[in-house]
This record gives structure tokens, C-alpha cells and sequence, in this order.
């Protein structure tokens, strides 16, 4: 389990990486998706995808002393699947201003996108046993390595918020907060 927890953590790391270099520095910084027209509806759909990581993180990854809060990160999971194909389909008209989406973004698209669901399904491994033929969910053992599972969970929570925050101004979405 240990080594799972090592990989996924991994993962984690490099989708966060890639996914600030993609949808902050090329998104919104070099091509100024949210400057488009053409293109609001993809910022869009990185901005809800961006809202979405940090409720996962959260609720799936780090409040592991809930069968609730695990079935609601799961079912942020589906939503983003559902997001992910929508802003998929949607990219090749957002991006003909520019001749289409450039090889090299598409290739880190895929990596981005990999290691994301790669950690989220390395971490379903962990969690979820089949005994007497039910799905058990269990919690990760507290160990030296899922304390620092859970230390790099809290350290991307605020980064991932941030990031997710940042969208919705520039997607023409208001948030006021109290």
C-alpha cells in the first residue's frame, strides 16, 4: 500500500505542475484565452474543472473519516469526466484563431490529464477492497508515508483554490464574498 501511496502522490505532484503551466501560463497568460470569444467556453471549462480539483483533493483524498464525503468526491471525479469530454470537444473551435490547438499543448493535455485520473485511480486502488463480494472502503493506514500523503494534500489545497478562484473573474463570473 505504501508504494501506492508513494505513486499516487507522485502523480499528484506532476498533474499540479503541469495543470499551473497549462491553464494558468498558457491559458491566460500567453494565448489570453479569456480575451476570446471563441474561446470563453473552454476557459470556462477549465475553470469548473479547476473548482473541481481542490473539492477532490478534499473530499476524496484528504476527509477519510467519511463514506459521504468519499462519495462526494467521487462524484466530483464524474463531473470532471463529464467537463473533460465537453471542453474536449468544444477546444478545436476555440482555438482556430491560432490554427488549432498546437502539438506540443495537445501532448501536455494528455500527460496533464493522465496523471490526474492516474493518481485518482491509484488512490481508488487503496481505498476501496472487495471482501464477501461487497466494495469495502477503508482509510489509509496511519503511517509515516500517509502523514506525508496527507501533508502534501493539505500543501495543494490553497494552491488549488487560488488557482480555481482565478478563472472566474476572467470567465465573466462574479464571486462576493461576505
Amino acid at each position: 500500500m505504501e508504494i501506492a501511496i508513494i505513486i499516487s502522490s507522485l502523480f499528484l505532484v506532476l498533474f499540479a505542475v503541469l495543470a499551473l503551466y497549462d491553464g494558468f501560463y498558457l491559458h491566460i497568460f500567453k494565448y489570453q484565452l479569456h480575451n476570446r470569444t471563441e474561446s470563453k467556453t473552454e476557459h470556462l471549462a477549465h475553470t469548473i474543472r479547476a473548482v473541481f480539483f481542490p473539492a477532490m483533493l478534499y473530499f476524496l483524498f484528504f476527509k477519510q473519516d467519511s463514506h459521504t464525503s468519499f462519495f462526494i468526491g467521487l462524484t466530483f471525479v464524474l463531473f470532471d469526466i463529464l467537463v473533460l469530454g465537453y471542453d474536449a470537444f468544444v477546444e478545436k473551435d476555440s482555438r482556430q484563431f491560432m490554427g488549432g490547438l498546437p502539438r506540443w499543448e495537445y501532448i501536455v493535455h494528455l500527460f496533464v490529464n493522465g496523471f490526474h485520473f492516474a493518481s485518482i485511480a491509484v488512490y481508488l486502488s487503496i481505498r476501496l477492497t472487495i471482501q464477501n463480494g461487497e466494495i469495502i472502503i477503508s482509510n489509509i493506514n496511519q503511517s509515516q508515508i500517509s502523514s506525508l500523503f496527507n501533508l502534501l494534500i493539505i500543501n495543494l489545497l490553497p494552491a488549488a483554490i487560488i488557482n480555481g478562484s482565478e478563472g472566474f473573474p476572467l470567465a465573466g463570473l462574479r464571486i462576493k464574498l461576505l
